[in-house]
């Protein structure tokens, strides 16, 4: 668990003043995964200061880096190779090197590999050159007429050149409109200079807040350009948690400061980019993987300069090269998609609140349903908090109502129990719209034969295929293998004998046209809702009441807001609370209790919302308090067995995964991993042992084959003041393992798969 404390490097490489002149030996970080920094000469006629990129010939190649400092004096002179030119680029400044190891440190990673986030764009290092975009065309063209190709036509209505995605992101459509417009003869091609970042007024007025929003807004105010503070903002859904995070926005835009939002999904912020622009006159800068490679360059260059002032983007934004960054916003901070479990193993909310304390900064945790670590460290002292106990507005909190499946069961073949079903016509019938929550996507998470009972899994994962009828094919939900659904069962030859067991939210769909085959039904996962443009076409449906009943997975249980939804309708309640994570009543509850907060949020559309969870287990603690509405008394309870087992964040935990295409040869490597634990007497771990570190395993993890790979996992668990990454570090350093195995570290894991 990061506190916002002390531990880790405090320098980096070199400071801002350092500048090395002809002849000097600097030392020059690669974006790759080597042990550290590469000496080579400063060449004649050359001058360069530390965070200067620069070109460097490395065998037959030659590689963008970064100088660190000066070099270590360890290699002949004679043996350096000249450093081969300096980049274009503006200085990667020095709380950004300084970054880069402490997440190296922290993740037991080569800092090469923190820093190829950073360099994640190495285009961006080039100067600029001009790129393609459109003008419209004198007189028009006739063209099939659409109300996006209408929009296209609207903005380039001016005359003025812009670039493809420029355009589309002012006509709110995809870049192919615009691009068949080109082909139509609509518009013509020219060469473009990027457009500037749009500049967010910050002098503009927002929404009028209630008195408590408006002490909530004044404290994360007297916070920017004041050091080093961490604020949780606890709001329970619907409260006006935005707008006033917004207000503290404003006040860094007014100081000349850069200001980062981090949401946990990309399509979360299609709602939250439409309140921005509404508050500042502007759209924010954009960070995801969905940008086209170009805005990525584009945006990456504009950070660095500085000349984007409100970035809002996925967990990587946090790596950007930011100059003046006054204001960290960590949304929905609870939610596990901050955590990246492949490569370097981070976590972006704890890692943005290391990067708030090394450059000085203010931090803002949003949620409706904080994480344990983050409410433990508000009672230690180490963030404050700030809480909003009420909806905005005056609307009421949702009524919340268990539905016991043992004494209400759905109908034979069926999964919509019969007080759900009726609650759902109910409300249509009045006008009002309605979300089924189910968090499985497909069909169905399970196929087997009837005759023999063969399961059809996948053959990299130890996962079963889930059925995806919308597109007639069996998927993996692991490694993205994909196949049509045989005609015969694989194993004993049976036709028509696969069957279908049970339910995900395409089968919810194919149940609710069978009862109310009049609604106007949309499924919204991570299947349908592929990236920002789709995402805005179906809440601009929703918002337009062209949608009755939204189906969907936890990709809409947070952070919309749709009046006109009055009721939430949670499947199956249960799932997600079986297995041996420890996290997992406290991620359903957080899940359950925010999926029920979209119902009712403004009392003036739709009255109370209501909450209609099915269940098979309602004395259950997790279903018991979010049906008393027992937020406090819950977590005070999942703190406590914490508290008692040693576990988060009352300890440290540490996972190693080793993984082999051979299962033999993943068994040994991680027995030698286990054997080499730094705990024996008189090795290097007689002060772990002290400390009482324990180390589990190894055995086969929950997903003991991955994409093809044995996977054998081993858990390090020691106390909370523990230096667990030197530890580690220590532990891997002394067991080479073959060049086929490969060891993934994560320190402080979230997921035991």
């Amino acid at each position: 668990m990061i506190d916002g404390g002390n531990s880790g490097p405090e320098a980096g490489g070199g400071t801002e003043l350092e500048r090395f002149c002809a002849g000097a030996r600097v030392a020059v970080l690669l974006p790759l995964p080597l042990a550290g920094a590469y000496d080579y000469l400063v060449p004649e006629g050359l001058s360069v200061a530390a965070g200067t990129f620069v070109e460097v010939p490395l065998g037959g190649r030659r590689l963008a880096g970064v100088v660190w400092g000066g070099g270590a004096e360890a290699v002949d002179t004679a043996k350096l190779k000249p450093l081969a030119r300096t980049l274009p680029a503006p200085k990667l400044p020095e709380v950004s090197r300084r970054f880069v190891e402490w997440v190296a440190a922290y993740t037991v990673q080569p800092p090469g590999a923190v820093l190829r986030m950073v360099m994640s764009v190495p285009e961006a290092l080039a100067a600029e050159t001009p790129g393609r975009g459109v003008r419209l065309v004198h007189p028009q063209p006739a063209v099939r007429p659409s109300a996006e190709r209408a929009r296209v036509l609207a903005a380039a209505g001016d005359g003025q050149a812009r670039s493809i995605a420029d355009l589309a992101q002012r006509a709110g459509c995809g870049e192919g409109v615009v691009r068949g417009l080109v082909t139509a003869g609509a518009l013509e091609p020219v060469e473009v200079m990027a457009s500037p970042p749009p500049r967010p007024d910050w002098q503009r007025p927002g929404r009028a807040l209630s008195p408590a929003q408006a002490a909530a807004a004044d404290t994360l105010r007297a916070h920017i350009d004041a050091g080093f503070a961490v604020d949780l903002l606890d709001g329970v859904p619907g409260a006006g948690k935005t707008e006033v995070y917004f207000e503290a926005v404003a006040a860094a835009l007014a100081r000349g400061r850069q200001v980062l939002v981090l949401l946990p999904e990309i399509a979360l912020g299609t709602q939250w980019r439409a309140r921005f622009a509404d508050r500042f006159g502007a759209p924010p800068t954009e960070w995801h993987s969905d940008l086209s490679r170009g805005e990525r360059r584009r945006t990456w260059r504009a950070v660095a300069e500085g000349r984007a002032q409100v970035i809002v983007g996925a967990r990587s934004a946090l790596f950007l090269p930011y100059p003046e960054l006054g204001l960290i916003v960590v949304d929905e901070e609870h939610d596990g998609s901050f955590k990246q479990e492949d490569g370097v193993a981070y976590h972006a909310r704890d890692m943005a609140v290391v990067r708030a304390r090394l450059g000085e900064i203010a931090c803002g945790l949003v949620s409706a349903t904080p994480s344990l670590e983050t409410l433990v460290n508000v009672r230690a002292g180490r963030y404050g908090e700030i809480a909003l106990p009420e909806r905005a507005g005056g609307a009421a909190p949702p009524h919340v109502e268990i539905i016991d499946l043992r004494r209400q069961a759905p109908a034979k073949g069926a999964f919509v129990a019969p007080p759900l079903r009726a609650a759902l016509r109910e409300a249509l019938a009045a006008g009002r719209q309605a979300l089924l929550f189910l968090n499985r996507r497909g069909y169905a998470p399970l196929t087997l034969c009837r005759v023999c009972g063969h399961r059809l899994h996948c053959p990299s994962c130890t996962a079963w295929l889930v059925e995806h009828r919308l597109i007639g094919r069996l998927q993996c939900h692991h490694c993205g293998y994909s196949r049509p659904l045989p005609p015969a069962c694989p194993a004993c030859g049976a036709k028509d004998a696969l069957a279908p067991v049970g339910p995900g939210v395409e089968r919810l769909a194919e149940e609710v046209a069978s009862f109310l085959p009049e609604a106007r039904t949309v499924l919204a996962t991570s299947d349908s809702l592929a990236g920002p443009a789709a995402a805005a076409e179906l809440v601009g449906r929703i918002e337009r009441r062209e949608v009755d009943l939204i189906i969907g997975t936890q990709i809409i249980a947070k952070g919309y807001h749709f009046p006109l939804l009055t009721l939430v309708g949670v499947v199956d309640a249960d799932l997600g609370l079986a297995g041996g994570d420890l996290r997992a009543a406290e991620r359903t509850f957080q899940l359950l209790y925010q999926v029920g907060g979209r119902a009712g949020r403004e009392a003036a559309e739709g009255g109370q919302g209501w909450v209609l969870l099915q269940t098979a287990w309602p004395e259950h603690p997790v279903i018991a308090a979010l049906a008393a509405g027992e937020r406090a008394r819950f977590m005070a309870a999942e703190e406590a067995e914490r508290r008692v087992a040693g576990m988060p964040p009352f300890g440290r935990l540490a996972a190693l995964i080793v993984s082999a295409r051979d299962e033999a040869q993943a068994d040994a490597a991680a027995q030698a991993l286990a054997r080499a634990a730094p705990l024996a007497a008189g090795g290097a771990g007689n002060a772990g042992a002290a400390a009482g570190v324990r180390i589990l395993g190894p055995a086969p993890a929950p997903l003991a084959l991955l994409r093809g790979r044995h996977r054998r996992r081993l858990l390090a668990i020691a106390p909370r003041a523990f230096p667990l990454s030197r530890f580690i570090h220590d532990w891997v350093a002394a067991t080479p393992l073959p060049s086929t195995v490969r060891l993934q570290i994560d320190i402080d894991p979230q997921s035991f798969l």
